[in-house]
């Protein structure tokens, strides 16, 4: 999930509140957040 805190756009995980980075931008946020999914997405894989 992408939370805005203090003007920054932190990428969080929904279950644990664990942060993955903060962003000048949402553009940035959701990229990295599109990348954490494919990583997810491939550990599942094996």
């Amino acid at each position: 999930m992408i939370k805005k805190v203090g003007g920054k756009y932190v990428v969080m995980s929904e279950h644990t509140g664990r942060k993955f980075g903060s962003y000048n931008t949402k553009a940035e946020a959701e990229k990295r957040l599109r990348q954490i999914e494919v990583f997810k997405y491939l550990k599942r894989r094996k």
